[in-house]
């Protein structure tokens, strides 16, 4: 490993066998580690949470690919950057390159239209990036040129693995009380204990809990968009409409603007937070914050900032009613514990003479009164109250 650099890149695996997590994917006869091992690649994109490892995974596919790897940011590239790539190589020995595009969500639609013929005559393997569900953000062409790869949070036990790694590399001690801490600070993003681990070191010469707990107030490492700070910004955000109160959800709200949050981003939010905690009190929130996010589309930052102010306020003031979330989350429940129950006969689909014969559809009523039409498990249960 590296003894100079960031600590990330002196940590950084250089294999699956040094990788951590994701074991769904590169575990013994799992997709990722099949084709390193078979020695195929596809164009493809990661989906998770931030710290856990996609642009890792990406360097090991090229390097065992024996491919060209150039890295960029959806956030400051554009189509320049592609022709270059595609222009040029850095090996002429090396007859594939991947493209690894982080934020690919950032991509506005041009900027997707004009990589996707690439990516379809096998010139780039794209490898993207991203925190937010693709089939929102990546226009249907290239996703469906795409194999979708889900990653998950790292465990506490990962994390630890990770901590071990920095510790081992820097030459550190560090006590139970602020592993700990460090650990849930964390919350399953590698590369958010890895800053905070590194930036104490830098800062203060020791781990101790108060050196990460300064480092962590440090200036450069507030609203990192991809850390804690996001995260605790984005919950205000949610809890403040919650509890009705508009002038702290705007608050939140400028706080996100003024750092440069993607508007589809927390107009996304919204959408969500009118069914699940307004719900059937007020129906026509889902209307409106659905308006809102598609005002955020057109428009784009800075006016959209005033959209969302808009519908935050509407949101917060609204009553609030949570029956539909809590129902829905109910009924699942009862799904994966009891399975798929048999559906009543009189609601089957009845096709054919056969199936009429044995009793499908038999005794449906259109608009019937006071009568359950659940599965024989769960007659008389309620999920809306």
């Amino acid at each position: 490993m590296n003894n100079w650099g960031p600590l990330a890149d002196r940590i950084r695996p250089k294999n699956l066998d040094e990788f951590v997590g994701q074991k769904h994917l590169v575990g013994e006869n799992k997709p990722l580690r099949l084709l390193i091992e078979n020695k195929q690649i596809f164009s493809m994109i990661f989906w998770g949470p931030p710290g856990v490892g996609k642009t890792t995974l990406a360097r090991i596919i090229a390097t065992e690919m024996k491919a060209e790897f150039w890295d960029l940011s959806a956030v400051s590239a554009g189509k320049d950057d592609i022709r270059k790539i595609v222009g040029q190589s850095k090996n002429l020995n090396l007859i594939k390159k991947i493209l690894f595009l982080d934020e690919i969500h950032r991509f506005n639609k041009a900027q997707q239209d004009f990589l996707l013929p690439y990516v379809e005559s096998g010139q780039l393997i794209l490898i993207g990036a991203t925190t937010e569900n693709p089939s929102f953000e990546v226009i249907s062409p290239l996703l469906s040129r795409c194999r979708v790869f889900v990653l998950k949070e790292l465990t506490e036990s990962e994390i630890g693995k990770i901590i071990d790694r920095c510790l081992k590399v820097i030459e550190r001690k560090m006590d139970k009380k602020a592993r700990e801490w460090l650990t849930n600070m964390a919350n399953g993003d590698a590369r958010a204990a890895i800053t905070m681990i590194d930036n104490a070191n830098s800062l203060y010469g020791n781990l101790k809990i108060e050196s990460l707990k300064n480092a962590l107030q440090n200036s450069y490492l507030r609203f990192d968009k991809k850390g804690e700070e996001h995260y605790n910004t984005i919950s205000a955000f949610i809890k403040s409409m919650r509890a009705s109160d508009p002038d702290a959800a705007l608050y939140y709200l400028a706080r996100m603007v003024e750092a440069g949050e993607d508007p589809k981003f927390i107009a996304r939010r919204m959408v969500i937070f009118a069914s699940e905690d307004i719900g059937m009190a007020n129906p026509n929130a889902l209307l409106l914050a659905n308006q809102v996010f598609r005002a955020v589309e057109i428009i784009g930052y800075p006016e959209c900032a005033i959209n969302l102010a808009h519908g935050v306020v509407y949101l917060a003031k609204s009553k609030k009613d949570r029956s539909c979330y809590d129902g829905l989350r109910a009924a699942q429940e009862d799904v994966k514990t009891l399975g798929n129950l048999p559906i009543p006969m009189n609601l089957r689909n009845a096709p054919t003479k056969l199936m009429e014969d044995f009793g499908y559809g038999e005794g449906y009523e259109k608009y019937p009164k006071n009568q359950s039409l659940l599965p024989e498990k769960l007659l008389g249960k309620k999920y809306i109250k």
